[in-house]
């Protein structure tokens, strides 16, 4: 291997966009949050075609297969083509319906909430997080 085909986890990591800056990148994997075959890596590990990489970032679990190295970040279509995202889609539905929960504003000038509006609200707020059986 040549020292242009080296590229470290952490350059790559900011290279297909999944961390805003190679200091986040490079704390993830300090952290821990940055898994190959289960195990953590540092961010001075080098990046092989074919490795899949497990990526927590927040609440967001992403596991991605490398398929061409970037040593550049580029926009987000390109950077799109450099990876194969395997997440499987109940944890990517379960993340992105988390934030389509019903909104609860009310119009301007309606005044206060009744005594009724606010029953329905709490009700409407009680469903949300009440656990199914």
């Amino acid at each position: 291997m040549t020292e242009t085909e080296k590229l470290r986890i952490d350059k790559y990591l900011w290279a297909i966009r999944l961390f805003k800056t190679r200091s986040l990148a490079t704390d993830a994997c300090k952290a821990g949050r940055v898994k190959l075959k289960g195990q953590n890596i540092k961010p001075s590990a080098i990046v092989k075609v074919g490795d899949v990489y497990q990526v927590s970032k927040g609440i967001e679990k992403k596991i991605i297969e490398v398929i061409e190295l970037s040593y550049n970040r580029t926009d987000s279509p390109t950077a799109l083509t450099k990876y194969k995202d395997l997440t499987p889609v109940e944890e990517t539905h379960a993340f992105k319906s988390m934030f389509h929960a019903p909104s609860l504003k009310r119009d301007r000038g309606t005044g206060r909430p009744t005594k009724k509006d606010r029953r329905e609200t709490d009700d409407l707020i009680g469903g949300m997080f009440e656990e199914e059986d």
